[in-house]
């Protein structure tokens, strides 16, 4: 997984900026980022004003499970071109753009919900937004990862780098600003919404203005279904479907062998989890010992934003030298490390300086393991089948802090509102993937 050619610098990471596609780079991780504010921090701080309890925030949640079912459907994105978009913009950005659009009017739709006396047409509502957002995240991946040709893989930490650091913009500002704005007098979350929607139609826009990645991806499919129709007597549909769907899976078992694979699978599934328990409760857990929105606004989004900025580009540089298993065993270990700064933020109460602390720390070691986490899975892709392998592995990812982490507020519950305790254990999940991180290494 790391590259013959001579080790990249800091200042090759510079001059990477003159290249144009790691703005377009950075504009689809923001993209990517964006939704997770709609149905995820500004929405967890709506559900709590409009008295929802922590174990329904928590299972609200629950829409995010399709983020980790969008491989069911991402090896459709590999190989069906829709009417009209596909002419004018190519596979990858035609779903990105009908996507945009379909999460910009339910953005809209939502905010003239009433959560408490209608959870069913927000949650609804919610879960088209997720629905949408984990569709157009298969896309996107796959975009980042075929616009990068395969002569210049030591850009691909780079582009994981940026990637993440769009995303973390996408979610840090967005939310920033929605909460900011919550707390303006007379200011109603219909409000709030529609200037979010508004944020969603401009990133459409920019999306048009981008370049489809060039690659010999229906060509190598065209290859694989010629294979399948000799095997199957010639059944065109059956030999469609067997490279649509069954071949993606088959050749990345094949490339790496059933038990590497199977590790490999195990690694990424358990190596967010914690993060993921710690995730979901955060912004419950910020309100309830006392911080405001704004100040959750300030120290949650701001300040952690400019620090995920700068210590996922050092990220690219470190993964690019040193590898990339010892970047996800170190990352792994200082994230599990930082949540223990939330236990103790829970003993002390609203302290802002070791609000703040917690925060930088906190989205230093995430940002440094989300982009040794990128980089891992874009290396373990295949060129001809980038959209599905990426979406089964990133939903794998996901499903920890889909699923399981929708118990968080349950766990809260469970330990009588015990934040200390809460944060330990979000550490200790960190334990079996590292174990499992070590076996791979």
């Amino acid at each position: 997984m790391k590259s013959n050619t001579a080790p990249p610098t800091i200042a090759k990471l510079l001059s990477s900026f003159k290249d144009k596609r790691m703005l377009w780079i950075f504009i689809l991780g923001f993209s990517s980022g964006f939704p997770w504010v709609l149905i995820g921090s500004a929405m967890s701080a709506w559900l709590q004003e409009a008295g929802l309890t922590r174990s329904a925030i928590g299972f609200f949640g629950s829409v995010f499970i399709v983020y980790a079912l969008n491989f069911l459907w991402a090896p459709l994105l590999d190989r069906v071109k829709l009417p009209l978009l596909n002419n004018l913009l190519g596979q990858r950005r035609s779903w990105i753009v009908l996507m945009q659009w379909v999460i910009m009017v339910a953005a809209v739709a939502i905010g003239f919900t009433d959560p408490a006396g209608s959870m069913l047409w927000t949650s609804l509502l919610a879960l088209l937004i997720a629905l949408s957002s984990a569709t157009q995240d298969i896309a996107i991946d796959a975009y980042r990862i075929e616009i990068i040709a395969t002569d210049e893989e030591d850009m691909i930490p780079f582009a994981a780098a940026i990637t993440t650091s769009g995303w973390w913009s996408g979610f840090s500002i967005p939310g920033a600003i929605a909460l900011y704005l919550s707390d303006v007098p007379g200011m109603e979350w219909s409000s709030v919404y529609l200037v979010m929607g508004v944020v969603v139609a401009l990133l459409s826009i920019t999306v048009w203005r981008m370049r489809e990645p060039e690659n010999m991806r229906e060509e190598m499919q065209q290859r694989s279904e010629e294979v399948y129709e000799e095997e199957l007597e010639h059944h065109h549909w059956l030999a469609w479907w067997g490279v649509t769907v069954v071949e993606p899976f088959l050749e990345f078992f094949r490339r790496n062998g059933w038990q590497l694979a199977i590790a490999i699978l195990s690694f990424i599934f358990l190596f967010k989890l914690g993060e993921a328990f710690l995730g979901r409760m955060s912004i419950v857990f910020y309100k309830e010992i006392g911080f405001s929105n704004s100040d959750i606004a300030t120290y949650s989004k701001l300040v952690g934003w400019w620090v995920t900025i700068i210590f996922s580009l050092l990220a690219g540089v470190f993964n690019a030298r040193f590898g990339i298993v010892r970047g996800l065993m170190i990352g792994g270990v200082a994230m599990a490390s930082t949540n223990l700064l939330f236990s103790w933020l829970a003993v002390v109460g609203p302290d802002t300086t070791i609000f703040a602390l917690a925060v930088v720390l906190d989205n230093f070691t995430s940002a440094f393991a989300t982009v040794t986490f990128v980089t891992f899975i874009s290396y373990l892709t295949s060129r001809a089948y980038t959209a599905t392998q990426y979406a089964l592995m990133a939903s794998l990812g996901n499903l920890g802090r889909t699923t399981v982490a929708s118990f968080s507020g349950v766990l809260v519950d469970g330990l009588n509102g015990d934040w200390f305790t809460f944060f330990l254990l979000t550490a200790l999940m960190a334990i079996p993937a590292l174990l499992l991180l070590w076996r791979i290494g």
